[in-house]
C-alpha cells in the first residue's frame, strides 16, 4: 500500500511520529500530560510494526539534547555547590541513590533483566537524560521499554504525592513555612526614604568607607546637602546633617536609619522618580559575570532585588553568575535604570546567538571525551559514551561560559530549541527500537514491571521526605520542592505550586533538579556493573 511505502520514507516516518507524539503530548487529564514523553509511546507503537528510525538520528538527537542540559545546568550546578542551596543539591543526590538502590533490590527479588531495570528506574524518575544514558551504558532497547511502563505511574506518584501527603498529615503549609528557618524569601516592595546623618562617626567619610547599607537591598540614591542634588557613588562624601535618600525593602531601610541617623519628611516628592523596572540580560558582555563582578550598586547607584531564570523567581545573590534571559528587578532612579538597561541591552535585530562552531566543537569534544576508556577498580574499564561524555564537556564549558574560541552563553530560547529537537529526534528513534518486541515482554512480565516501577518511585519518594525533614529540618514546603526536583517531576512541582501561594517551593526544586539532572545520568551508567 502507499501508506506503508511512505512509512519506510526515513523522514516521513519520523515527521509522522514527532506530529502523533507532539499532538498526543498535548493532551491534558486533570493538568497531568505525557509531553514530550508521548514521541516514545507513537514512536514504540510504529516500531511494533517493524518501522524503525535510523541510530545515527537518535545518536544525533541524544547527543543535541544532552548538551543542551549540560550547558543549561552547568553554571548552577557548580554554583550550588559552593552556596547554602547545596542542602537541596544532596536531598536530590540522596533521592536518586535511594532510587538506585532500590532498583537492584527489585532486580535481584524479581529477575528483571539489567536493561529493563535500568529503563524502568529512569521512568519512575521521570528523568529522560537517565534514559538517554541507560541506553548508551546497556546498548539495549529494552531499557526504552522499561522507562515506558514506569513513566506514567511516576509523574502520577509525585503529583500525588504533594497534593495528598500534607492533608493526611494535617499540616497547615503556610504556617509551617513560616516557623521554619530556609530560603530568604522577599518581603514587601522596594520603597524609598529621606534619612538624615546624625552619627559624628559619619561626618566626612565616604559611602564606601562607612559601608551603609552592605549586604541589604537598600542603596543611597541621592545625597541632598541644603539645596543641592548630589548623585551618590561609592566616594561621595558624607557631611552631618546631609540627607540621604535610600532605595530598598522596608526592614533594609530600617537598618540604614538606624546606622546613619533619623528618618525624615522628603524635601521633594519623589525627587528622584524612584522606580522599579524589570530588566533582561541580552548582552553576551554581561552573560556570565557575577553581580558583584558589575558592581551595579558601587558604579551606577542601582540594587538589584531580584533575578528570575527559567520561571523562578530568587532574591538575588552577589556570586550568582547571570545567564542569557535572566530577568532582574532594578530599583534606582529613572535615569540610572535607563544606564544600566543600556549595559544589559543586547545589539539590535538580533534574536539569536546559537554559535555553530562553537556547538560543532562542543559535541566534537564531549563524544571523543565519551570514547576514552576509564578503569575503575573492581568494575573494569567503562567510556562515558555518547551520553556521559558530551555532558560533562558541556557542564564544564557552560559553566566557564567560554573558552579559547568555544561559546556555550546561549539564549535561554535557542538552547531549549536544541534540546527540543534533539530530545525529540533521540525518543524516535529509541521508540522505534524499543517498539519491536514491546508486547511480548509487557505480556510476560507486564505486572512485574508495573510493581517494580512503583516500588522505585514510592521508596525515593518517602525516604527522601525523611531526610529533608528530619536530617535537614526543612519545612514541609521546602521538603516538598526538594523532592520534585530531585524526582525531575516538573508535574509535581506545578502540583505543589497551586496549593502554596508562595515562591519556596520554586527555590527548593530549582536548586536540588541540576544535582539530580547530572547524577540520574550518572547512576544509570554505574547501575549496569551492579546489576
Amino acid at each position: 500500500m502507499w501508506i506503508e511505502q511512505l512509512l519506510h520514507e526515513p523522514l516521513v516516518l519520523i515527521f509522522i511520529i514527532l506530529f502523533f507524539g507532539s499532538l498526543l503530548g498535548r493532551l491534558s487529564i486533570k493538568g497531568i500530560s505525557l509531553g514530550t514523553s508521548a514521541v516514545l509511546f507513537v514512536a514504540m507503537f510504529f516500531g511494533h510494526f517493524g518501522y524503525e528510525v535510523s541510530s545515527v538520528v537518535q545518536n544525533l538527537g541524544l547527543s543535541l539534547f544532552i548538551v543542551a542540559v549540560g550547558l543549561q545546568a552547568g553554571p548552577r550546578f557548580f554554583r550550588m555547590m559552593r552556596t547554602t542551596g547545596v542542602v537541596f543539591g544532596i536531598i536530590g543526590l540522596i533521592t536518586i541513590v535511594i532510587a538506585a538502590v532500590t532498583t537492584v533490590a527489585m532486580a535481584k527479588l524479581t529477575g528483571i533483566s539489567p536493561a529493563l531495570s535500568v529503563g524502568i528506574m529512569t521512568g519512575a524518575l521521570t528523568s529522560t537524560p537517565g534514559l538517554a544514558a541507560a541506553l548508551d551504558a546497556t546498548g539495549d532497547p529494552l531499557a526504552s521499554v522499561g522507562y515506558g511502563i514506569a513513566y506514567p505511574f511516576g509523574v502520577l506518584a509525585v503529583v500525588l504525592f504533594v497534593q495528598l501527603f500534607p492533608k493526611l498529615l494535617k499540616v497547615d503549609l503556610m504556617k509551617d513555612l513560616h516557623k521554619k528557618t530556609g530560603p530568604v524569601r522577599h518581603k514587601g516592595s522596594p520603597e524609598a526614604m529621606t534619612i538624615e546623618v546624625t552619627r559624628d562617626e559619619l561626618h566626612k567619610r565616604t559611602l564606601k568607607e562607612i559601608g551603609i547599607g552592605k549586604g541589604t537591598s537598600a542603596v543611597i540614591s541621592r545625597v541632598i546637602r541644603g539645596d543641592r542634588n548630589i548623585i551618590s557613588l561609592s566616594d561621595t562624601v558624607i557631611l552631618k546633617g546631609d540627607r540621604l535618600v535610600a532605595v530598598g525593602l522596608p526592614e533594609d531601610l530600617r537598618k540604614v536609619r538606624d546606622q546613619a541617623g533619623r528618618e525624615v519628611e522628603p524635601a521633594y516628592e519623589n525627587p528622584d522618580h524612584i522606580g522599579l523596572r524589570r530588566v533582561t540580560v541580552d548582552s553576551e558582555e554581561i552573560v556570565g559575570k557575577s553581580l558583584r563582578e558589575l558592581a551595579l550598586r558601587r558604579n551606577y547607584g542601582v540594587t538589584v532585588t531580584r533575578i528570575e531564570r527559567g520561571g523562578f523567581e530568587f532574591n538575588q545573590q552577589p556570586g550568582w553568575r547571570l545567564e542569557n534571559g535572566d530577568i532582574l528587578t532594578i530599583v534606582s532612579s529613572s535615569d540610572r535604570i535607563d544606564e544600566v538597561e543600556k549595559l544589559f541591552s543586547r545589539r539590535p535585530l538580533q534574536v539569536t546567538n546559537v554559535h555553530i562552531f562553537s556547538l560543532s566543537l562542543i559535541l566534537l569534544i564531549g563524544v571523543l571525551a565519551g570514547m576514552i576508556p576509564i578503569y575503575i577498580p573492581a568494575l573494569g574499564s567503562i567510556t562515558l559514551g555518547v551520553a556521559g561524555g558530551p555532558l560533562f564537556v558541556a557542564l564544564i564549558i557552560g559553566h566557564f561560559g567560554r573558552l579559547g574560541p568555544i561559546r556555550a552563553r546561549f539564549f535561554q530560547p535557542s538552547n531549549q530549541v536544541i534540546r527540543d529537537i534533539g530530545l525529540v529526534l533521540f525518543l524516535a528513534g529509541a521508540g522505534t527500537t524499543a517498539g519491536d518486541g514491546l508486547v511480548e515482554v509487557v505480556a510476560e512480565e507486564g505486572l512485574r514491571l508495573l510493581g517494580a516501577g512503583a516500588v522505585i518511585t514510592i521508596v525515593p519518594l518517602v525516604v527522601g521526605f525523611l531526610v529533608a525533614k528530619k536530617l535537614f529540618h526543612l519545612s514541609m514546603v521546602h521538603s516538598l520542592g526538594a523532592l520534585c526536583g530531585g524526582m525531575t517531576s516538573t508535574p509535581g512541582l506545578g502540583a505543589l505550586n497551586q496549593i502554596v501561594n508562595s515562591e519556596d517551593p520554586s527555590i527548593a526544586y530549582a536548586a536540588a533538579y541540576p544535582f539530580a539532572l547530572i547524577f540520574v545520568a550518572v547512576v544509570s551508567q554505574l547501575l549496569v556493573f551492579f546489576l
